[in-house]
């Protein structure tokens, strides 16, 4: 038995507390099991393993090995992934998750294309607006946007979401069009309650100083589509991430305002449940997003 197997065996003889236990998931016999192991110790000259009527136990020696032994396995997983990444060999189920408007508008079009390339993966795809805990919900990678709390969770920033001030021409020529943020007192906003929440508007202008302006008006709502449903129809200004108003505004449909002076962007986040012991079909999906969300990515089709 070489190295590599030998430190799984053990591995496994520690866990299940059993030589016969460790054999049988590994396709051995016990005599080879208990044999191997046994070798294991005269090669390191230490008892590893206490044995007794009630199973077997590790030394205070045999749990440092298998500490290090567990770092070693996990690391030649991490090896195998890789190469199975590098052969294009993603497989099995990925359950991806995104708040809704970018998961529908954004998501759906890369993941489409992504299907294309790795034919066999299966895709779970699901839409919430609310952070989902990762870990309870199965999900093996999630789409957020916005900075990211401290948390255990391994992540990779993507990209920038930029946005966008918009109305429509109707509502401009009945209202004036602002020249500056302080001109919105004047008019109706119409609030995205999940950001803007605080009835505050942040912009900057091209030298990068703040500025803050209240506002008021006829809409709030958690859902960008309808902000942007509402502008178009002339009730009112709506700060909305460009993604969705881009089609809007190519169209004419709505007007992009107030060009000298930009809202916050959010980063553009793939969250999974652990930085470390990255399956390959987890990292080749965020390998494949890298790049789609840099320059004006939300011009382009997906």
């Amino acid at each position: 038995m070489d190295r590599v197997q030998g430190i799984r065996l053990f591995i496994r003889v520690v866990e299940a507390g059993s030589f016969s236990k460790a054999a049988t998931d590994l396709g051995l016999t016990q005599p080879t099991a208990t044999k191997h192991i046994a070798e294991l110790e005269r090669r390191l000259g230490s008892r590893l393993l206490h044995r007794s009527t009630r199973g077997v136990t590790p030394t205070e020696i045999g749990t440092l090995y298998y500490d290090k032994c567990r770092i070693i396995a996990r690391e030649l997983e991490e090896a195998d992934n890789l190469a199975a990444l590098l052969q294009s060999r993603l497989r099995g189920s990925l359950r991806i998750s995104a708040p809704v408007a970018f998961g529908r508008r954004v998501l759906v079009p890369l993941v489409l294309r992504f299907m294309r390339q790795y034919p066999e993966l299966q895709i779970d795809l699901s839409f919430e607006d609310r952070y989902v805990n990762l870990i309870e919900q199965g999900i093996d990678v999630a789409l957020r946007l916005g900075r990211l709390a401290d948390s255990s969770l391994g992540a990779r920033t993507l990209g920038s979401n930029p946005w966008v001030l918009v109305a429509s021409r109707d509502y401009l020529q009945q209202r004036g069009t602002p020249q500056a943020p302080q001109d919105l007192a004047l008019h109706d906003a119409l609030l995205y309650s999940t950001v803007q929440g605080d009835d505050r508007w942040h912009f900057a202008d091209r030298a990068g100083q703040p500025l803050q302006v209240p506002v008021k008006g006829p809409l709030r709502s958690n859902n960008l589509s309808a902000l942007l449903a509402a502008a178009r129809a002339g009730f009112g200004v709506a700060a909305l991430p460009w993604y969705v108003a881009h089609e809007s505004v190519r169209t004419g449909a709505v007007q992009a305002l107030l060009a000298d002076w930009a809202l916050p962007s959010q980063e553009i986040h793939a969250v999974y449940p652990s930085p470390r012991l990255l399956p390959s079909k987890v990292s080749g999906f965020v390998n494949w997003l890298e790049g789609r969300f840099s320059g004006e990515w939300w011009c382009q089709p997906g």
